[in-house]
């Protein structure tokens, strides 16, 4: 309301509204021209840029991602700024699932900043609302901006993967009761242990019997027996097998890069940004039962072309793998599971940035070699 002597005038200000999503008919469904890539890297450069411009970690991840994803390599540090709704409007026949995987890229862009400024966070949540994405990982970049690291903690419980986890079956983890949290540990489960321990009588080269020796290999207790990893957490192991990685932390990004974006749930995405707060900014303390913060592992040479390369082999796959009855599959010959899951190669960008199995020397922590040793020993 402005007032000017005895006469009041409404001033009215148009707001934009957001793109609306576009019709059945109208919408466009097949890959991105280099036009668009070209579009995207203006706008979500534009959307996550501090201060200063993009940081050194962002100018690595975001290109990487775009070239594993399209086959495109933007200079994202050289692009035209765009606006919010610029872009929206270029993605205007984009379907609320395309839309959506910009929108995490754009919080996976904004997550590795620390500390991350609040300009950023709302700047990226105007960039969703324009696009007309509702991401729950918005609300958790907030909270990092504000400091309050608490708060964050009950918004990954609220709009994360496991904020339904009640919901949820738990046949495919085979525990003997069901667990009341989603990373709650059974330890005292003795018919499971025992599912776990007779995985050693899969045949060579399956998928079951690759899992025993690798749980042996770094003296992991089995799901059931005290010392072990909480069931759920214990379906990830599988894809460190089937998907041919290592357990150094480095490791564990890619594991869970591919988990997140594999999953066909939006809520997938929280995966992803719990580990990078554990590994990578440390902005997340604990999490998954057993997991420890660990900081800057992503800023390492070479890790942001092998994230982007296990991003780019989950949306390939297609699917939860945490809710996978992996022991359906454990006499499976381990190729033949693969194919399954549509799991395809590593990119050769990603194993000469030194991405390696969990047979090689380099997939194997010196903890967890020693582990291994001690264990094998205490059993002559």
């Amino acid at each position: 309301m402005v007032r000017a002597g005895n006469t009041s005038r409404r001033v009215f200000v148009r707001r934009e509204m957001p793109v609306p999503l576009p019709s059945a008919d109208d919408q466009l469904l097949g890959p991105m021209s280099e036009a668009e890539v070209f579009l995207l890297a203006r706008g979500i450069a534009s959307a996550v840029a501090p201060e200063g411009g993009l940081t050194t970690l962002q100018a690595a991840l975001l290109p990487a991602v775009s070239e594993s994803m399209t086959g495109f390599r933007p200079d994202v540090t050289a692009v035209e700024p765009l606006s919010a709704s610029g872009l929206a409007e270029g993605l205007r026949r984009r379907n609320i699932e395309f839309r959506t995987r910009i929108v995490q890229l754009m919080v996976l862009a904004e997550l590795i900043l620390v500390p991350l400024p609040e300009d950023v966070a709302a700047r990226v949540e105007r960039y969703a609302h324009e696009l007309m994405v509702d991401e729950g990982m918005l609300r958790v970049a907030r909270d990092y901006a504000k400091g309050s690291l608490g708060l964050a903690l009950i918004d990954f419980d609220r709009n994360g993967y496991t904020a339904s986890w009640q919901e949820h079956q738990h046949a495919a983890l085979h525990t003997t009761g069901a667990l009341a949290e989603a990373w709650q540990e059974s330890v005292n489960d003795a018919a499971l242990a025992q599912r776990w321990a007779d995985l050693e009588r899969c045949p060579d080269g399956a998928i079951g019997r690759a899992v025993f020796d690798f749980y042996r290999a770094r003296g992991f207790s089995f799901p059931g027996t005290p010392g072990s990893a909480p069931p759920l957490l214990a379906q990830h192991d599988w894809v460190h097998v089937v998907a041919d990685y290592g357990t150094k932390v480095e490791s564990e990004i890619e594991v869970f890069g591919l988990i997140a974006r594999a999953i066909p749930s939006p809520q997938g995405f929280s995966l992803l940004a719990m580990v990078i707060g554990l590994f990578e900014t440390g902005y997340v303390h604990a999490a998954a039962g057993i997991f420890e913060y660990d900081r800057g592992h992503l800023s390492e040479a070479g890790m942001p072309e092998r994230l982007a390369n296990a991003m780019y082999r989950g949306a390939m796959c297609g699917k939860d793998l945490l809710a996978v009855d992996w022991f359906e599959y454990a006499d499976w010959p381990l190729d033949a599971v693969r194919r399954e899951f549509n799991i395809v190669d590593k990119s050769v960008e990603a194993i000469d940035a030194g991405s390696v199995g969990p047979w090689h020397p380099d997939g194997i922590s010196p903890f967890q070699l020693e582990a291994g040793r001690r264990a094998r020993e205490s059993e002559n």
